[in-house]
């Protein structure tokens, strides 16, 4: 019987060689053009392009050879592209849509496999559920042309991706006032698709970019994974203190999402991180437009949209939720917990590169800190927000887990009054200092994540033990 294969929130990922097989993936890009033929994109352009991760660049070929066997044409990048390069390249060639093979932060057994519609962004749930349901279980219903074959007869066009989004960021920030600051930026690509791009954008000048894991590397030495938080960035923190760093940024393995350390060698959590994006671009840069946010990320983006009188979003876990909503609002910015953040002008996907390019800025205009900046944020914001996660492994059955977790109905998390109960995306527990705990399971992984934020820093602990008895793990 053949292997099931189903979209999480991002995609779909598996370890390879288990259930992530060439085989598999050939029949997953065929449900994805099945799904394209049926928008009637039949002779229309597909960007592909991939990671760093163990044969990534064969199963990118192996989608190519599929697509091509179903009459559509393939761009493919001329080697492991950032998933935000893959986004905008996707746009700028007018192609309708993209596959990306990347298991992002995932382990370094697994890898991958994203698809995008032609904004670059993610395609919206329903259009998951349509790919889905139209993967053959049979390799006797996937097309395919032979690759070399496809690239002699035009089907499959190999490129590179790089100087149209160099142009593109150009015109989106002035990177020579960052070349001039004399700034030292150290940076940990975790052994990914950022290796050598803040080099090429500020590089140059004044400032000094000092780059570490910048090699390709599928086993991730010194993290567990090439996710942007400790302790997989401990190396990082200690490499910003050593070399007297002002910032340390981190790009994941696709290098979609971004990690920030301070000039102390302490790590800023990814809600703080988009608290800071947001007011640097409301308040330094002067922009208005909506905000769009996940339920799992920070309450002072709805402060931040009360003082600066623009609309705030809550959406699902995942780019599956906030791309759309994205496009629908002409947001301003877009994010989650995880790390990644998107930016209006550019393209409804996370981009850890441009990010980090304005984070820069923020340092550069305000001539400020990291830990200054967030002072500064915290002021606007009327005082300190606190998060922290727990993921936790679970047994028995999901659904009888969510029962159990919907009919806890606690009075109180954390010595804290529950207000109210969200059930958009898992189970919100809105609290009474305008903080939260969020219990929901991952789309990716069999693992059930705990998640709150709190205005009380002493509390965060007692949440997170509370929203662990909530989901009936000790």
């Amino acid at each position: 019987m053949a292997f099931n294969i189903k979209f999480g929130t991002d995609g779909w990922r598996g370890v390879i060689a288990d259930d992530y097989t060439f085989d598999n993936v050939r029949r997953a890009t065929q449900g994805f053009a099945s799904y394209m033929l049926g928008q009637g994109k039949i002779g229309q352009w597909v960007v592909i392009g991939y990671d760093k991760r163990f044969a990534s660049e064969r199963f990118a070929a192996a989608a190519a050879e599929v697509l091509a066997g179903n009459g559509l044409k393939v761009y493919l990048t001329n080697g492991a592209t950032p998933t935000p390069v893959i986004a905008f390249s996707t746009v700028h060639k007018k192609a309708c849509g993209a596959i990306n093979i990347t298991a992002s932060h995932n382990p370094p057994s697994d890898n991958g496999f994203k698809v995008r519609n032609q904004t670059g962004g993610a395609i919206e749930p329903d259009g998951l559920i349509q790919i889905e349901s139209q993967i053959p279980d049979s390799l006797e219903d996937v097309k395919r042309v032979d690759f070399t074959l496809a690239k002699n007869n035009g089907q499959i066009e190999i490129f590179d991706p790089a100087p149209d989004y160099i142009q593109h960021v150009q015109k989106l920030i002035d990177l020579q006032p960052i070349k001039d600051a004399g700034l030292t930026v150290m940076v940990d690509t975790m052994w990914g698709n950022g290796a050598g791009w803040f080099p090429q954008f500020i590089g140059g000048g004044k400032t000094r970019v000092i780059e570490i894991h910048n090699q390709r590397n599928p086993s991730f030495p010194e993290m567990n994974r090439p996710e942007p938080i400790p302790p997989n960035i401990n190396v990082g923190l200690k490499a910003t203190l050593e070399n007297h760093a002002d910032i340390l940024l981190i790009t994941d393995g696709d290098a979609d999402r971004l990690g920030v350390g301070d000039e102390r060698g302490e790590f800023i959590n990814q809600l703080r991180v988009y608290g800071l994006l947001a007011y640097y671009l409301l308040e330094i840069r002067g922009l208005r437009g909506d905000i769009v946010k996940t339920l799992s990320t920070t309450g002072m983006l709805n402060i931040l949209g009360e003082i600066y009188k623009v609309p705030v979003h809550e959406t699902g876990v995942g780019f599956k939720f906030v791309a759309p909503k994205m496009t629908e609002t002409n947001a301003l910015i877009g994010g989650e917990e995880s790390g990644g953040y998107a930016f209006r002008d550019n393209v409804p996907e996370r981009d850890g590169i441009l990010a980090g390019l304005y984070m820069l800025d923020f340092m550069v205009r305000t001539g400020k800190k990291p830990t200054e900046l967030l002072k500064i944020l915290f002021e606007k914001v009327g005082g300190e927000f606190f998060y922290d996660r727990i993921d936790s492994s679970f047994s028995g059955n999901r659904k009888d887990r969510e029962n159990m977790i919907l009919s806890a109905d606690p009075i109180t998390i954390g010595g804290l009054k529950v207000m109210s109960l969200v059930t958009i995306d898992g189970f919100q527990f809105r609290l009474e200092d305008g903080g939260w705990l969020l219990i929901r399971f991952s789309g990716t992984e069999p693992i059930l994540r705990v998640y709150c934020e709190t205005r009380h820093g002493d509390k965060v602990q007692a949440i997170l033990r509370d929203g662990l008895k909530v989901a009936g793990i000790a």
